[in-house]
Formats: structure tokens, C-alpha cells, sequence
């Protein structure tokens, strides 16, 4: 899809358990370093009521809000609607359609964790998704 400039933009689903903190991180950086390049969409197989505060304010020293986003629920249609779906640390629950490219990032959890733990994992999401993007949509990698 990369190769081609008349190609559709692609759909990246974030998964994880709760969809409040690894998944909504990663979404938020991919919205901001991808623009209207990107579909991007997440979702918890578990999802909770509000999305992890910590995760909110890791965000925010980047300059990225994502206290408005609300955790949502998996379903088959936002991984059948997807290009790229990256889970992290779901297991077993998200369905697999053939054609999709899988990726499972293996991400330390910030539930319950303070903003010293959260930022390395920030960071690390961080370099994941310019490298996702820099794949996807060659034009706009790593800044």
C-alpha cells in the first residue's frame, strides 16, 4: 500500500485489554505524527470506563490530548475495517482475518503505575509508531 500515492490511507487498530493507556497512547501519537494520512482507531477486549489519567498526562507533556478519548469496546467490524492491527498484550482475544498485518507489541502495562514508569513506555510507543508510520506512509516518518 506504501508503494502506492493513489492508494486509500490505511487503518491502524490499537489493541489492548483496557483501551486506557497503551492503546490510547499509541492512537494518540499516530493521530498527531500522521495526520489525515492514517485512519486510526483502538479498542480493549476488556475496555474500561476511563481512559488510565497517568497515560493522560504522559501525553500531555508531549503535547498531545487524549483526555477526551473514551475506551471502546473490540468488535469484529474494527478489525475487518483495518489494514494493520497491533495488539499489546490482549492475547488471544482479538479475531484474525487473513490479508491484515498483525504486529503484537510486547508493552509493559501503566495501569497503576506513576508518571516515572510511564514515560519509558511512552517512549517506547513512541519509536513503534514512527517506525509504523515511516512503513505505511513513507512521506511522513520519523520526524
Amino acid at each position: 500500500m506504501a508503494d502506492n500515492p493513489t492508494a486509500v490511507k490505511p487503518t491502524v487498530l490499537f489493541v489492548c485489554v483496557h483501551n486506557a493507556g497503551r492503546s490510547q497512547m499509541a492512537a494518540g501519537y499516530l493521530r498527531a505524527l500522521g495526520g489525515d494520512a492514517v485512519e486510526v482507531l483502538s479498542a480493549g477486549s476488556a475496555p474500561k470506563d476511563t481512559i488510565n489519567p497517568v497515560a493522560v498526562e504522559a501525553m500531555a507533556e508531549e503535547g498531545i490530548d487524549i483526555s477526551d478519548n473514551t475506551p471502546k469496546v473490540l468488535t469484529v467490524d474494527a478489525v475487518r475495517e483495518s489494514d494493520v492491527v497491533i495488539t499489546m498484550g490482549c492475547g488471544d482475544a482479538c479475531p484474525i482475518f487473513p490479508g491484515k498485518r498483525y504486529e503484537d507489541w510486547e508493552l509493559d502495562d501503566p495501569a497503576g503505575q506513576g508518571i516515572e514508569a510511564v514515560r519509558p513506555i511512552r517512549d517506547d510507543i513512541r519509536s513503534r509508531i514512527e517506525a509504523l508510520l515511516a512503513d505505511l506512509v513513507p512521506t511522513r516518518g520519523a520526524a
